[in-house]
């Protein structure tokens, strides 16, 4: 195993630079003439990023001595013998009076990027800028790494290597013997030659994407069918008699809707639709596949497989456009807004002392850093959302702070298994998928982390009386539903299983549900072209035609690198093999020492499953048919060994 070994902490501004030195490149080395024949030249976003430097050194606040003293001793050492719960304290009054100065100082400030309240305050401050200056020097070899790939990369476009992206193998070609720094283990087998398929796009919906898709239930009034598709089409899309009325009935249909995005003005230059889609489970082969897309844009035309290859492609990428933006700004809503808050009131809650608190300070690493880099790197105007899609960075915000509000924030509704159950793609009517990744890789991980926190807990509390004796606890939950104000919390906490389940869906949004549309996930499926754009650039087709080339829409070669920089920002393949991968999720000597026997050896068998579970998924391949978990690709994002335990990116 190697260790991430942190280099003396410098301040914020360095790995800033780098992103001028990105803007270097892409301003000397790519013409000017970079745009698609009669498209308006657009700003190019990357010349004005020394802009954003100045806005972070002006506003974000120095960090006072009384507020990093506050940190050093209240938040982050305890140089204690033991946690202990809050009614086994040596010192309860000198506990309490710790937690109340922590308290005066660690305040609920207003949101800095959307979503939920940001720290302010002597000890709120201090701690922002350190988990600044940890991300920023976990980042700054990345992106080192995605500039000596992007100076490659414009070095080949001048050398003609990728042919002016003429054709869709062109696009491929982006990535052929390209971006291996910032991205070594290079697109997902399968992806390069498999991206056309139909249960390739489908498939996505139940991997790598898998937070939109629902099954429509037919005695429930909310999924009736929301467009018609006449009974010929299903029929020869299906080869059977059934008809859409009849996959509904059967609980075969299922739906997806991102009609919400087509109120938001798109960006001069640049195109979207605001498709929904039904997918099914087939009768005969038990595929999940797509049945049609409805752009609700333009003309309004609803796509199948039955229409040219050009348009079924094309509508396939409309749909992803919507699906990429939904992806991002969902997973900031839903990961990192929940557990900000949710981490903010256990730092006013809960002593250094406390088990529960050095459980959370290990899985909650450079939390706050998030929330700055949204802030000054992806909203604002001429930042990276403004960069390379068809909205805005302030629709972003919009949409981020709408979705926290409106449902991706509501923490027990989205605990992972009822949010599937609810869905209806687990335990429900109709048959079931023959293959759900996610679900798959996802529970592995789940119920690891479900058996740690069961002997974490039942080893500091021997029954439900204890967690109500538990003040701290208690407070949490007070805190939780006053001044934090977080959506859908627990009512109370006075039972084992109640505590149990909180702390693992917490470790669950900081991994598992976080790193499935993120991280290295970008690089490697996600955001990969020609089959992700994140805009479109010519209007969308009014009509439908068996001469539909899909090249026509896609970005031009300068925007396509912008589009591949910001992916690699987010990826992290400099910590595969590392102590901050989920095989390590709970493995801190520091905190371990000062825990119970229970805990120390819940981590060794936690450490041994993920070790085991990341064997498995590197072994993956195709089978004799083509497939892995019944994808035309080798999908290995879940790998506990390759992702970080953390949700800093």
């Amino acid at each position: 195993m190697r260790r991430c070994r942190h280099e003396p902490k410098r301040y914020l501004a360095a790995v800033f630079c780098l992103f001028i030195q990105t803007t270097s490149v892409l301003a000397g080395a790519i013409p000017e003439q970079s745009s698609r024949p009669g498209e308006p030249e657009l700003p190019d976003p990357l010349n004005l990023l020394p802009n954003l430097i100045r806005p972070i050194k002006e506003e974000l606040p120095a960090v006072s001595t009384f507020g990093q003293y506050l940190l050093d001793t209240f938040l982050n050492i305890f140089s204690g013998e033991q946690y202990t719960v809050t009614q086994n304290a040596s010192s309860p009054l000198i506990r309490w009076t710790n937690l109340k100065l922590v308290r005066a100082n660690f305040w609920y400030g207003p949101p800095v990027a959307g979503g939920p309240a940001y720290p302010e305050g002597a000890l709120g401050t201090a701690k922002v800028v350190h988990d600044f200056v940890d991300i920023q020097l976990e980042l700054r070899p990345q992106v080192e790494n995605a500039v000596r790939d992007l100076s490659k990369a414009v070095g080949d476009y001048t050398k003609g290597k990728f042919n002016d992206l003429q054709t869709l193998d062109d696009y491929m070609s982006l990535y052929d013997d390209e971006w291996l720094l910032a991205n070594p283990s290079g697109l997902d087998p399968g992806v390069a030659t498999n991206y056309t398929q139909d249960l390739f796009f489908s498939m996505q919906r139940l991997s790598n994407s898998p937070y939109q898709i629902r099954r429509l239930n037919p005695a429930a009034e909310p999924d009736s069918l929301q467009f018609a598709v006449d009974d010929e089409t299903v029929r020869t899309i299906t080869g059977t008699n059934l008809t859409l009325p009849d996959l509904h009935q059967e609980g075969r249909l299922f739906y997806a809707d991102y009609r919400d995005q087509g109120k938001f003005p798109q960006t001069e230059g640049r195109y979207a639709a605001a498709c929904d889609a039904y997918f099914y489970i087939h009768p005969q082969s038990g595929d999940f596949l797509p049945l049609a897309i409805r752009t609700n844009a333009g003309a309004n035309l609803i796509y199948t497989p039955l229409d040219s290859p050009g348009d079924w492609l094309l509508a396939k990428m409309m749909y992803g456009v919507n699906d990429f933006w939904f992806g991002q700004w969902n997973h900031l809503a839903a990961t990192h807004e929940v557990v900000q808050i949710i981490w903010m009131a256990a730092i006013r809650t809960f002593s250094l002392e406390h088990p529960i608190h050095a459980i959370l300070h290990r899985l909650m690493f450079q939390v706050f850093s998030i929330q700055v880099l949204a802030k000054f790197v992806l909203f604002p105007p001429f930042g990276a959302v403004d960069q390379v899609f068809a909205f805005s960075g302030q629709a972003a915000k919009e949409y981020t702070t709408t979705m926290y509000k409106n449902s991706a924030g509501h923490f027990q509704a989205n605990y992972f298994l009822r949010d599937l159950r609810t869905r209806g793609l687990i335990e429900s009517i109709g048959p079931s998928f023959k293959s759900f990744p996610f679900f798959e890789d996802a529970s592995a991980i789940h119920d690891s982390i479900h058996q740690f926190m069961t002997s974490f807990v039942q080893s500091f509390y021997s029954s439900d009386a204890d967690i109500l004796a538990d003040t701290e606890i208690q407070d949490w939950v007070t805190e939780c539903h006053g001044p934090a104000n977080v959506f859908d919390f627990p009512e109370k906490i006075d039972s084992v299983d109640t505590l149990i389940e909180v702390l693992s869906q917490l470790t669950h949004l900081v991994s598992t549900a976080h790193h499935t549309t993120n991280t290295n996930e970008l690089m490697q499926i996600s955001s990969v072209l020609p089959y992700s754009p994140p805009a479109f650039y010519k209007p969308l087709p009014v009509s439908k035609s068996s001469t539909t080339n899909p090249v026509e829409y896609l970005p031009p070669f300068k925007k396509t690198l912008e589009q591949t920089v910001v992916a690699a920002l987010f990826a992290r393949p400099l910590l595969i093999g590392t102590n901050r991968t989920i095989v390590h999720m709970f493995d801190d000597d520091s905190m371990l020492e000062r825990m119970n026997a229970q805990t120390r050896e819940a981590n060794n068998v936690f450490m041994e499953q993920m070790r085991n579970f990341s064997s498995q998924v590197q072994e993956r391949t195709f089978d004799a048919q083509g497939l892995s978990q019944g994808m035309p690709f080798v999908w290995k994002a879940l790998d506990p060994n390759v992702i970080p335990y953390s949700i800093s990116t």
